[in-house]
């Protein structure tokens, strides 16, 4: 019996669903993975280039694209992974983007890709010296994540040099003095302060960078005698006022501004940042 265009149509139509179905059931119970598609595989650079025709900016805008797109509140450790390959490739490709350097200083070192994020900075450093933003994420992840202060400072004080003369390249130049007082090299860090006030055209903020430098020469010399204290008693201080009662120290020196000299939990001498409690808790 011979079946008709329309005839043959439904059979086909019958059998093709008989297959679906239970495929589509076993598909919908097998295990998915939470990957995103768009975070799957970093291509490789010859790869992108050939696709974009040739044109390595183009191939750098189709990547940024593809980073910009990815929806990363969602994005598992291994995905992060790719998302900073994906961007050190546009950032190789077009060290300038702005878009792909400002995408990775917002999330890849949040996300444990701070190393990727500072070969990017580094590249948009060099290849935008108009642009101080580069030089200050740079900066700023190395005090954050890495505790490098003085590292942090160098950066940051590149980073005002792209500044035109003015108040927001003092205030650049002063946070770069600032984050000096976390520096464990204290040594280190008096020189490069002494250096910035040599450099400073200003004479109002030279004279600030110098009583900086004052600060921390009090802050070594208070350390110094804490090691002093506690090779000859075998144990820390407790407080600053131990430094005196031993005879070690004439007075606790009081720096010219800020809010003077604390230990902290590890029984090291600090510069206080806020002013000390007074008995029952006020200030």
């Amino acid at each position: 019996m011979k079946l008709n265009a329309n005839a043959r149509l439904l059979l086909v139509t019958i059998l093709a669903a008989m297959v679906f179905v239970p495929s589509a059931q076993r598909l919908k119970l097998a295990p998915r993975q939470s990957v995103n598609v768009e975070m799957q595989v970093a291509l490789p650079l010859f790869v992108q280039v050939a696709m974009a025709a040739g044109d390595r900016f183009l191939a750098a805008n189709i990547a940024a694209i593809r980073a910009l797109w990815v929806d990363n509140f969602k994005m598992q450790k291994e995905e992060f992974k790719v998302l900073a390959k994906v961007q050190e490739n546009v950032s190789w490709l077009n060290p300038g983007h702005e878009d792909n350097y400002y995408i990775a200083a917002a999330i890849l070192p949040w996300n444990g890709e701070v190393e990727a994020a500072q070969r990017i900075l580094a590249r948009a450093t060099t290849a935008r010296r108009f642009d101080y933003q580069p030089a200050f994420y740079y900066a700023f992840n190395l005090l954050h994540f890495k505790g490098d202060a003085v590292g942090a400072s160098n950066w940051m004080r590149e980073a005002a040099e792209y500044l035109p003369e003015g108040n927001n390249r003092l205030q650049m130049q002063n946070l770069a003095a600032i984050w000096l007082d976390r520096a464990g090299d204290l040594d280190l860090a008096i020189s490069v302060v002494e250096a910035m006030a040599r450099q400073a055209n200003r004479g109002d903020f030279r004279r600030y960078l110098q009583q900086r430098v004052i600060r921390l020469e009090m802050l070594r010399d208070l350390r110094e005698a804490a090691a002093r204290y506690q090779q000859r008693f075998g144990r820390r201080i407790v407080a600053l006022s131990d430094l005196v009662e031993s005879g070690i120290v004439a007075e606790v020196p009081k720096p010219p501004f800020g809010y003077g000299f604390a230990i902290n939990e590890q029984g090291q001498v600090v510069l206080q940042d806020s002013p000390p409690r007074a008995p029952g808790g006020q200030r």
